[in-house]
């Protein structure tokens, strides 16, 4: 599943590269991964410019000039691949031929032709994601954009905006909280454990045991990994390169994650690997004690 940075390291290449172009034509071959009206798409997708590409915690939204937008969700194997005729190529998503190889393939879901000749690939060989078309006013009133928390990149969100969404989950402990969705949006994994390790929190301590200056350096850390993780690329994750096959470089400079039998770059204790909220976490056993 991408986390924060892999989708929006997708949003900021396309917002580079469609906007503005035109849709010209769409086809699909699976319902589950376009489920959209053939009237709809007709009268809202094709002739329809966009005007812009947003992310909201993992999903985005492609914006087009009748007041319509495209929510896209990669989910475990989705591909978003750009393609223009002896130009500009980029796509991130499931690492395999697709990403670099002759376009449509057998994964391919959907093709939206623009009016240059130029084609945005939706591929997903497992038919998880999909991509879905709906008034942008719309949006916000979905069920998933009702439950899903801030985002905690955004200048708005502040320390005290964190401890009073964690404060909700007071009995869990705070590796679960940081994975709820509805608390943060688009913490995942990898990120909750370098954020844990660089405030030195034990991923199992309870929400409700951690003081107001933990809480505020755990903030703090969130945005730090985040925001190096965006600049980087993403993480190396199997499931996230771009379109030239280069995997985004964060895992280099990873501090805890995947690092387990490495000496801890603080302390030089040996990192660990346990589990906890159903994942696996890493973890130093001496910055982060229990």
């Amino acid at each position: 599943m991408p986390e924060l940075p892999e989708v929006e390291t997708v949003r900021r290449g396309l917002a580079d590269l469609i906007v503005g172009k035109k849709v010209e034509d769409v086809s699909n071959d699976n319902p589950k991964s376009f489920p959209n009206p053939d009237e709809d798409v007709k009268q809202f997708l094709v002739g329809a410019t966009i005007t812009g590409v947003r992310r909201r915690a993992k999903v985005l939204m492609i914006d087009l000039s009748t007041a319509y937008s495209l929510m896209a969700h990669l989910k475990m194997t989705g591909q978003l691949v750009f393609v223009a005729p002896g130009k500009d190529r980029f796509g991130a998503g499931h690492p395999n031929d697709s990403l670099v190889g002759e376009l449509p393939d057998k994964s391919t879901r959907v093709v939206i032709t623009f009016n240059d000749n130029s084609h945005l690939y939706f591929n997903d060989q497992r038919k998880f994601g999909w991509v879905r078309l709906m008034p942008t006013e719309e949006i916000k009133n979905t069920p998933f954009m009702q439950k899903v928390g801030p985002e905690p990149l955004e200048d708005s969100f502040l320390p005290g905006n964190l401890v009073e969404r964690l404060s909700r989950k007071k009995k869990s402990n705070i590796k679960a909280a940081l994975l709820d969705q509805t608390v943060v949006a688009g913490i995942g994994n990898i990120y909750a454990d370098e954020a844990l390790w660089g405030a030195k929190i034990h991923p199992k301590r309870l929400v409700g045991s951690l003081t107001k200056q933990e809480l505020t350096n755990l903030y703090t850390e969130i945005r730090a990994v985040l925001n190096l993780s965006i600049q980087k690329g993403g993480s190396t994750n199997k499931n996230y390169v771009n379109a030239e096959g280069k995997r985004g470089s964060y895992m280099d400079f990873a501090r805890v994650f995947r690092r387990e039998g490495q000496s801890c770059s603080r302390c030089q204790s040996e990192i660990q690997k346990i589990r906890v909220a159903g994942r696996g976490t890493h973890v130093c056993p001496h910055c982060q004690v229990l």
